[in-house]
């Protein structure tokens, strides 16, 4: 099978499309068929030139920590949990995601989902939770903090965000989800936070919701911006 993969050798290079003939067996991940390529020492382009290695990121390689996020044939999706054997036509293109500076390759920095975080305060630091809650309000509450907390910072959701941009103004899906986290935790820190949910997200999305069509760990953005825009 023809695998075209777009290439950046660093930050500062011009990137440039390389094709690899590659076989690929029943069952094999994109992760898979990335290391299959960069199996042999001398690795060879589909014009038999020597070539370098592919750079990429991966880490558990069971969909639980978001290194290997890519655009495998138009769709932003983890090459660990993404099968060759799933993918329509006979040709797979692979490139990094475009709303991060490139590193090398398909590896980018993703630093900018911490940063915004930083600045913008959204951690829990203390678990205090609202005594004035029943019981079974807090009940029905864990389950989406359950749900929100499973965030893995990938990136895929900020990559078919229409409305995110590099995160200068708007922080884009998994912000939200964190805020609502932050604030359903900490109720000291709910109103500082309902306040940057608003400056950086409330006011910015467009309601596209491609975010959550995405996202690995399927997390209802939607309930985390209905918690939030409840916030005083």
């Amino acid at each position: 099978m023809k695998v075209k993969i777009l290439r950046q050798k660093n930050p500062f290079s011009e990137s440039y499309w390389e094709a690899f003939d590659a076989d690929v067996t029943e069952g094999m991940s994109i992760a898979g068929l990335l290391d299959s390529i960069n199996y042999n020492d001398d690795i060879v382009n589909d014009k038999g030139e020597k070539t370098a290695r592919i750079g990429w990121e991966c880490s558990c390689l069971q969909g639980i920590c978001g290194a290997c996020a890519m655009v495998i044939n138009g769709t932003p999706a983890l090459a660990c949990e993404t099968f060759a054997g799933n993918l329509k036509g006979d040709e797979i293109t692979i490139r990094p995601l475009s709303k991060f500076p490139v590193i090398h390759d398909l590896l980018v920095d993703r630093s900018i989902i911490q940063e915004n975080l930083r600045k913008t305060d959204v951690y829990i630091e203390e678990y205090k939770p609202d005594s004035s809650k029943s019981k079974s309000k807090k009940e029905k509450e864990y389950l989406h903090q359950y749900s929100a907390a499973k965030c893995l910072k990938c990136g895929l959701c900020l990559e078919v965000c229409p409305n995110y941009a590099g995160g200068e103004n708007f922080y884009g899906a998994l912000f939200a989800n964190d805020c609502y986290l932050v604030a359903s935790r900490n109720k000291e820190k709910a109103g500082e936070i309902g306040k940057m949910y608003k400056e950086h997200f409330g006011r910015g999305c467009s309601k596209a919701l491609s975010c959550m069509d995405v996202c690995p760990m399927k997390i209802e953005t939607t309930a985390s911006m209905a918690k939030m825009n409840r916030q005083p």
